[in-house]
């Protein structure tokens, strides 16, 4: 399906009611309760052919078919696994997820900032972030997940257990990049010497989180997909929320209230320490943390102690195991000089208490995920506005990089976002409107079977000046960015599915302008802007339309001089045809070097002959030759003007601004699908290609202009009139 199509598809559907976490959209089509009833009334259980108990479904490379980790793996259902298998076991916690038996595998975050050259990059400071496969980040995730029993219930639907009509099917819901999906599973778990490979509970006989696991794994395309990431994309995937990032090291002075706020609010809270080596991933400090690790931050309270008031966080490790030994971990001395009931932690394994000037000290960042107003029951929660856009970038048209790219940022999707009221509460005595702005680049995990990964991608955001206010269909161009700084950005441009960051500014109209760091780097995306108060977010884009000249040259108006060189080259039929047509211009075109072309194809002269024969024989008589004769002419001094270097070819950027002055208003939807039609590999069009290009453009203007007489915008054709268009 085309991107146009898709995301046509997309709007029907929400408008519906469809991709809410109410009625989720069918990934993949599956629908659980049929197949569920299939199974049942064939008497057989159900194995998932869309991810099959196969190696495929466990990874490419180092969970790959020829992988040692991989060796002696094989699929079970928990009724092979145990005796009495249950879903879930007196309900969903934080202790239900341990992490499995494979890692090991170090993956690189880079950041980088737009004064950072991309052609030199021996030049760039990398900041590097190792994270590991065993998908910690994840376990992190759907710990925290468990301590909001409304958010687990999006995700992990009620009714499914081993014992009433069971099938050997489950079923998960998750958010995924604007609509939540519902996900079918069968119940085939990879297990290695008797024991789950991946995410199992410390309960032996309870599976809700390996297969919940599973589920994720199907939508990312493997269980190696999962690999290397942070606790925020979890936290997103499971409520259809925005997470923050916070380095610790430089956190506000309010973080203690932030982070309490956060968990009264239901919000999902992971932290991490960084390391500086692959060795270092994993590593366990002399106290007993874990470098490189994903934990989940549970509680935080203050107690009386020694005559003051201590701030204390609690901490999850999902390994269940190797727990803080310092100030105020399990049986430390703390405890016993404390005025105030003691603060409750699990007996498990895993979690403890520390104080909140260590975990400043110990741990590196904190990533707090904000839910949506869907997600959240509570009437004495704050709830915020929430806008959602879906973005392309595409080689040569939508692509344009960040700032360091000054002749094609300003191709980059564009989006206006409008803010009208200031926050109830300032805070710290700074005025303006709080939002934050998440981009998220799509799909990226499951293209790692085709060797690629995250781009590295970031934002600007631009004060409009009042002239610009309420025009929003006009896609700013590459005058107004050389002209006008940035306002705001992201923090850095890095190489993670999500960019987020938190911004106060005055009330005004601001443009949001997404990007990767390099230019021509294909992917989709979404934007998403969350606010205190209720805001208007629209894309910014060109509407579609054409100012056509009438060219139209008549027989009697043809001189002399043209009239001779017509006679000699029509023959005795005095009308050119289409082979005839790319004969002659091909002659023509060949005498010029200040111009490159492949020649004009007969395909292109056909296109030309239909725009222009209004006698319908298929042929041109001398005003129709004259006509189009003028109109390349016209084309040729557009192209001249717009090949700015003197290559001989237009660049697509150039292109854009080419059709711009030959009458053509386009949106980057039609301008992708020009680029890829008329562009060549090295994103350039020659002077055939561009001819052609504007040729069909006009004959379509037309046709529709024809079909449409008052100007409404809908045209209906039957079927003749469609073959009759079709087939120009």
């Amino acid at each position: 399906m085309s991107g146009v199509a898709s995301t046509l598809a997309k709007k029907r559907a929400q408008a519906a009611g469809f991709g809410t976490n109410a009625n989720a959209s069918k990934y993949l089509n599956q629908d659980y309760e049929a197949l569920r009833r299939q199974s049942l009334g064939a008497g057989t259980l159900f194995s998932d052919p869309y991810f099959p108990a196969a190696p495929e479904s466990l990874g490419f490379k180092e969970l790959g078919p020829s992988s040692y980790k991989t060796r002696g793996i094989t699929w079970k259902r928990p009724r092979e696994l145990c005796s009495n298998p249950q879903f879930i076991v007196g309900g969903a916690t934080r202790t239900d997820i341990c992490q499995g038996a494979l890692g090991g595998v170090s993956e690189q975050t880079t950041q980088f900032t737009e004064s950072q050259i991309p052609s030199r990059p021996l030049l760039l400071k990398l900041i590097l972030q190792t994270r590991d496969i065993c998908d910690c980040w994840l376990l992190a995730a759907i710990a925290s997940l468990t301590l909001n029993e409304d958010v687990l219930a999006r995700v992990v639907p009620n009714g499914q257990s081993f014992s009433d009509n069971y099938a050997g099917i489950f079923h998960f819901q998750f958010w995924q990049f604007g609509e939540w999906v519902d996900v079918v599973i069968d119940d085939r778990l990879p297990v290695k010497d008797g024991e789950l490979v991946f995410v199992h509970s410390a309960e032996g006989n309870e599976f809700w989180s390996a297969l919940l696991e599973k589920a994720y794994a199907k939508v990312n395309g493997c269980y190696e997909a999962l690999s290397g990431g942070s606790t925020s994309e979890g936290f997103e995937d499971f409520t259809g929320g925005i997470a923050e990032s916070y380095e610790l090291s430089k956190a506000p002075s309010n973080m203690f209230q932030i982070i309490q706020k956060a968990l009264e609010a239901g919000a999902l809270l992971g932290c991490s320490i960084d390391i500086t080596s692959a060795a270092d991933s994993e590593a366990v400090t002399r106290q007993k943390l874990v470098k490189g690790h994903a934990y989940s931050l549970t509680g935080a309270t203050e107690v009386n102690y020694r005559g003051r008031r201590e701030k204390l966080v609690r901490m999850r490790n999902p390994w269940g195991q190797v727990e803080w030994t310092g100030a105020w971990s399990d049986g430390s001395s703390e405890w016993n000089n404390i005025s105030s009931e003691r603060p409750n932690a699990s007996a498990e394994d895993g979690e403890f208490w520390m104080s909140f000037t260590d975990f400043l000290s110990q741990y590196s960042r904190i990533e707090i995920c904000t839910l949506t107003p869907d997600a959240i029951t509570s009437d004495s929660v704050k709830h915020w506005a929430v806008t959602n856009h879906d973005g392309t970038w595409r080689k040569g048209s939508t692509a344009g990089g960040c700032r360091n790219n000054p002749y094609t940022f300003w191709m980059n999707p564009q989006y206006v976002i409008k803010l009208n009221e200031e926050d109830d509460d300032p805070g710290d005595n700074e005025v303006g409107c709080s939002f934050v702005v998440g981009l998220i680049q799509k799909n990226r995990r499951r293209l790692r079977k085709s060797g690629e990964d995250m781009h590295t991608i970031g934002f600007a955001i631009y004060e409009l000046p009042s002239q610009f206010h309420g025009q929003r269909e006009v896609h700013l161009d590459k005058n107004f960015f050389l002209t006008h700084a940035q306002k705001a950005r992201s923090e850095t441009f890095i190489n993670l599915r999500e960019v987020c960051t938190r911004f106060k500014l005055p009330p005004g109209e601001y443009l949001v302008v997404p990007s990767t760091f390099e230019a021509n780097k294909d992917g989709d995306f979404c934007l998403r802007v969350f606010s205190e108060k209720q805001t208007e977010t629209l894309p910014c884009d060109d509407p579609v339309d054409a100012e056509l000249p009438d060219e139209t040259v008549s027989d009697s108006q043809v001189d002399s001089g043209f009239r001779g060189m017509f006679v000699k080259l029509a023959g005795a039929d005095m009308e050119i045809s289409a082979s005839e047509l790319s004969t002659i211009l091909n002659k023509i075109i060949a005498k010029r070097t200040d111009i490159k072309t492949d020649g004009f194809s007969l395909e292109t002269c056909r296109v030309m002959v239909n725009l222009m024969d209004d006698s319908g024989n298929g042929k041109l008589g001398l005003g129709e030759f004259a006509t189009l004769w003028k109109k390349i002419q016209r084309y040729l001094g557009i192209y001249k003007k717009n090949d700015m270097d003197n290559s001989g070819t237009i660049s697509t950027p150039e292109l854009r601004l080419a059709l711009k002055e030959a009458g053509f208003t386009l949106n980057n939807t039609i301008f992708q699908l020009l680029v890829a039609r008329y562009g060549e590999a090295d994103m350039t069009l020659d002077f055939d290609n561009f001819v052609a290009c504007l040729m069909r453009l006009e004959m379509m203007f037309r046709v529709f202009k024809k079909l449409d007489p008052h100007k409404s915008g809908f045209i209906e054709m039957d079927f003749q009139q469609w073959l009759n268009f079709t087939m120009i």
